[in-house]
């Protein structure tokens, strides 16, 4: 399979079949803490890098194939080795998963796409998205997510609470939390603003324990979480 992995267990996900929708690190940032390595296509254009027919003719055949392993699947998701949403074909991916199998969709993404609001209208078939926010200002927006071309945060923040206005699903929102960047009470303060108007289902605190060039230096101790995760409310959760 080139563009099936898995089915895998997940931490937030349960057992999930993967599908990658870009070849390895097409993305539109260059995150610090991404566990695959340096981003070698930086780009924000879109485009159907890889053919939709083509991952549509894999699930069938996965599906098939695996007899009764899609009772067992909590999700399909759609997530991959780069930034799934730059795919111009995902509406129609989503369409044809839907028509195929009942398992639950999930989309994986660093939300920049969703800026947009006829991905936003692609995206209402998925039962599941999500999205990461890891700054609500441009200068640690840049320091941790590395954007391409001119990508402003505020645009991405506005695109989040119309995908939330928008969208019937469920919105479980990832903060990946970067020591000497994102991580102190003094910044955290300016998400809660944004997240009360976003109005994620979850809020999902993370760390970049699987990066090895940084998990030694970047990772906040347990205690800092704690603090983040009381600050944030009910909603919050350590992943």
């Amino acid at each position: 399979m080139k563009y099936l992995y898995g089915p895998v267990k997940s931490r937030r996900l349960g057992y999930s079949l993967g599908v990658s929708l870009v070849p390895h690190k097409v993305c539109n940032f260059d995150c610090v803490y991404c566990q695959l390595g340096r981003t070698t296509v930086h780009t924000d254009r879109r485009k159907e890098y890889v053919k939709i027919e083509e991952i549509v003719a894999e699930i069938r055949e996965w599906l098939e194939r695996a007899e009764d392993a899609p009772q067992s699947l909590d999700y399909i998701t759609i997530s991959g080795s780069g930034e799934p949403l730059l795919n111009a074909g995902i509406g129609d991916l989503i369409k044809k998963i839907k028509d195929l199998t009942s398992v639950p969709l999930a989309l994986i993404t660093n939300s920049q796409c969703m800026v947009d609001k006829g991905i936003r209208r692609a995206l209402k078939g998925v039962d599941l998205i999500v999205p990461s926010l890891d700054a609500v200002t441009q200068e640690e927006f840049e320091k941790i997510d590395r954007p391409a071309g001119n990508i402003k945060i505020y645009d991405i923040i506005k695109g989040l609470i119309h995908m939330r206005k928008e969208f019937k699903g469920r919105i479980w929102l990832e903060i990946m939390i970067v020591k000497g960047i994102n991580d102190s009470t003094d910044y955290i303060k300016y998400f809660k603003p944004v997240l009360s108007r976003i109005d994620p289902d979850k809020i999902q605190l993370n760390t970049p324990v699987r990066c090895p060039d940084l998990r030694h230096s970047a990772v906040p101790d347990t205690k800092a979480l704690g603090k983040i995760k009381k600050m944030l409310g009910s909603k919050c959760e350590i992943i």
